[in-house]
């Protein structure tokens, strides 16, 4: 969440600066999304992973 606030803050800023606040908040809200997006699927999958290798070491 912080990610996507945090992006379209700063295209707000840089599209009141170029001249279109409105264009420059929704390309940085979707990069925040994306980007939030990403480490929510890297996070669940090394949390996968671990859970994984936990399972794994208990069966031997």
């Amino acid at each position: 969440m912080a990610a996507i606030l945090g992006f379209a803050l700063v295209g707000y800023w840089l599209g009141g600066k170029y001249g279109d606040q409105l264009l420059g908040t929704a390309i940085g809200a979707v990069l925040g999304i994306v980007g939030g997006m990403y480490n929510l699927i890297r996070l669940s999958l090394a949390a996968s992973r671990r859970a994984q290798a936990t399972r794994e070491n208990s069966d031997q």
